[in-house]
């Protein structure tokens, strides 16, 4: 058996290869390249040099957005994460219900984030008027909390799932050890849970700062960038650079854009998990 699969692996995998090559590497290396051109279509693209990205560095409103878009996905994965761990916690205790609330809580996943942007925007605005307070179009700050709130309510549950799969598939006999020996619960909880589902703070963390920075569609319907893009994270940025304005130039800028978007979003993907991989623990 073995040596058939080493004979034929190449047949197995030649078409998920062929599929990745055409959907990912080929586009990626077209759009690297239409990052330093001016053009409308692929087929009529000018060399443009480093202009796109000179001016992709200089552009107040990206770097905002950068900055946006890091403020929101520290604060969200934070809050997501630490919420969804405590509810895996309260979860895994056998109380009365566990089904029901972890189906409760990984519903809103299910919504799209164009839709749960809508539904937060009417039930923000309707709150902060009953509050006689600027609506989210008009105040920044209850536009970044509102996003904040929107990703927690449709991220947590999801989170939870993974917590709950990584606190159950730790060895029994390492709690039992630890109560034996005297420990505490929250001795239990941060020098024999936590270590052990690392594996699972690892996922969930790369999930949280990847979702964070690519937020683009609860942030096109819940706040759209306003007020004078204030706002609005790098995807939507880019967005509005490529398709909101006309000529060959904001074409290539929005590329270049994208271009600095995707290594980003990368180089800090790969810290935290270096970072998170090396607390984790072999069962």
């Amino acid at each position: 058996m073995e040596k058939a699969i080493k004979k034929y692996w190449p047949i197995f995998v030649l078409p998920t290869l062929a599929a990745f090559s055409i959907g990912f590497i080929y586009p990626f290396l077209q759009g690297l390249y239409l990052s330093f051109c001016k053009f409308i279509t692929i087929d009529n693209a000018t060399w443009n040099g480093i202009k796109n990205y000179l001016y992709a560095f200089t552009d107040e409103a990206f770097l905002h957005s950068f900055f946006f878009s890091a403020g929101f996905t520290i604060v969200s994965t934070l809050l997501i994460n630490v919420i969804a761990f405590a509810i895996a916690l309260a979860l895994t205790r056998n109380i009365k219900g566990t089904n029901l609330f972890r189906s409760v809580y990984f519903l809103p996943n299910l919504i799209g984030g164009i839709v749960l942007g809508y539904i937060w925007q009417i039930l923000i605005n309707c709150a902060l008027a009953l509050l006689e307070k600027p609506l989210l179009a008009v105040n920044p700050t209850f536009g970044f909390w509102g996003l904040i709130i929107l990703m927690c309510w449709q991220q947590i549950g999801y989170m939870m799932i993974i917590y709950i799969a990584g606190l159950q598939s730790i060895p029994s006999d390492y709690l039992e050890a630890a109560r034996i020996d005297g420990a505490n619960e929250w001795q239990i909880l941060t020098k024999v849970k936590i270590p052990n589902v690392m594996p699972s703070i690892t996922i969930c963390l790369f999930l949280s700062v990847t979702n964070g920075f690519k937020l683009f569609d609860q942030n096109l319907a819940l706040t759209a960038g306003e007020p004078g893009h204030m706002t609005e994270g790098l995807a939507l940025n880019i967005y509005d650079t490529f398709y909101g304005r006309v000529g060959p130039q904001w074409k290539g800028y929005g590329q270049a854009k994208a271009v600095i978007f995707c290594v980003l979003v990368i180089v800090i993907s790969l810290i935290q998990l270096r970072a998170t991989r090396s607390k984790e623990v072999q069962q």
